[in-house]
């Protein structure tokens, strides 16, 4: 798909909190964790997986990871099979592709950002949304409570969030240079409105993890 082609982001609206609780990782979260189906069965397996990865780095380096360690800390559920089935370039429902599937330049920029050609990697960063989402969820199921803020306001409840859970799980929010979750990036993107690359808000979101730390 020809990047000219693709069709300007939404302007978000004054209500942040609905903007937010609607995001291309809200909606692929929502899809796969709360559907009954086969689709729910997959979200369990890959929920054994992040929290092997996120056990893993508690203790040994990221860069060290291999998808046979990864597999070991995921026993007994864990095989090579649903390892490849939750991570690589053929795994089923993976983050980055709802990111393409949304179709708008932003979410273009996104993917191109957090396409992996490591399993691992790919993993990893599927495993800091993971972790990090009851964090975001707090701060987005507050916004209410706040009364309108502004853009400066908003970007700061998202890096006070991202502050938090990198305190709690510090060696996971350093792994992948410091990367933050994706959701993360999205949220301050759209906060942005448009006035923002992806580039530029992971490098952004990058050093105040780093100052975090």
């Amino acid at each position: 798909m020809s990047m000219t082609t693709l069709a300007p982001h939404p302007t978000a609206t004054p209500d942040f909190g609905k903007e937010l609780a609607n995001t291309v990782v809200s909606r692929w979260h929502k899809r796969l964790s709360a559907n009954p189906t086969a689709k729910r069965s997959h979200w369990r397996t890959k929920t054994v997986y992040f929290d092997a990865v996120a056990s893993l780095v508690a203790t040994v380096p990221a860069s060290q990871l291999t998808w046979k360690s990864i597999v070991d800390a995921a026993a007994p559920n864990g095989s090579r099979s649903t390892f490849y089935e939750v991570a690589g370039a053929h795994a089923r429902h993976p983050l980055v592709s709802a990111f393409i599937d949304d179709d708008y330049t932003d979410s273009i920029q996104v993917a191109m950002y957090y396409r992996r050609t490591d399993a691992v990697a790919q993993l990893l960063d599927e495993t800091k949304v993971w972790s990090y989402w009851p964090f975001r969820e707090r701060m987005v199921n507050g916004l209410g409570a706040l009364g309108p803020l502004t853009p400066e306001a908003l970007e700061a409840q998202v890096c006070e969030s991202l502050t938090k859970w990198s305190r709690t799980h510090p060696q996971l929010a350093a792994a992948l240079g410091h990367t933050p979750p994706v959701c993360a990036v999205e949220d301050l993107m759209l906060i942005r409105k448009g006035r923002i690359t992806a580039v530029r808000a992971v490098a952004q979101l990058t050093e105040h993890l780093r100052r975090a730390a």
